[in-house]
């Protein structure tokens, strides 16, 4: 796929270094590599990657541990910053991009959703939800009815007050995701979302994820589970470090 210059002004970036994907894709990943030296040898972590990603696809990675699932995860999160090779996010090379425009851009357009909830303890439901909000330049009055509408539309407005130990794993993983939506992300990037769930909670949270994806968000999830797979439209196999099949 050939890439053309063109511009963003979210982040600050030379015209020259900038990119376009083909129409319709949202990711676009070219030989991404990441490895740690040892001595004189060095392992692979991740081996030649290419990957693109439609905008509105919902993709499920797979593959036994140790496969380098989630490693690929916190990269196109942008997470993880110590990779080769070529990353373009909404026509911006994020391998050339400065850490700060990198956050700029992960803040804006990325939620993120992990298997062990990462709330905040000390903040209730309310401050948690308010946090990704904080990063952005939106008033005080409009981050309040913004957060009430999430509390609104996940029915967890009983637990506005509540801290992270106050509720069970199922209500915290669905605080977590309404964490990662409330900011309107263009890509929502799950590691495991249901693994620390009952079967009834993990449902509950995948549908959820359907109706987002149904609503056009993209979404890119690590899963070990054929029944959560079964909610995209497109399994990425990783074995070693490869990319095996699709």
């Amino acid at each position: 796929m050939a890439f053309f210059g063109k511009s963003n002004p979210a982040v600050n970036v030379d015209a020259a270094d900038t990119a376009t994907l083909a129409p319709g894709m949202l990711i676009g990943l070219r030989n991404i590599e990441k490895s740690y030296a040892h001595g004189t040898s060095r392992t692979y972590v991740l081996r030649r990657i290419n990957l693109d990603v439609k905008d509105g696809e919902f993709i499920s990675i797979m593959g036994p541990s140790g496969a380098g699932k989630s490693t690929l995860l916190h990269i196109i999160g942008m997470h993880d910053s110590a990779w080769t090779g070529e990353y373009y996010f909404l026509d911006q090379p994020v391998h050339k991009l400065a850490p700060k425009d990198r956050a700029r851009l992960h803040k804006q357009h990325i939620g993120f959703v992990f298997q062990s909830y990462h709330l905040l303890d000390h903040l209730t439901v309310y401050e948690n939800l308010d946090i990704p909000l904080s990063y952005r330049d939106i008033k005080k009055a409009e981050r309040e009815s913004m957060v009430c509408d999430v509390l609104d539309r996940f029915a967890i407005v009983g637990k506005k007050d509540l801290y992270p130990n106050q509720l069970s794993g199922g209500q915290q993983q669905l605080v977590a995701v309404a964490r990662a939506v409330i900011s309107t992300p263009k890509l929502i990037l799950a590691d495991e979302p249901t693994g620390n769930l009952h079967s009834s909670q993990g449902k509950e949270i995948m549908e959820l994820f359907r109706k987002l994806n149904e609503g056009g968000t993209t979404i890119i999830q690590v899963t070990h589970s054929e029944v959560n797979a079964g909610y995209g439209s497109r399994i990425v196999q990783l074995r070693d470090g490869w990319m095996v099949n699709e």
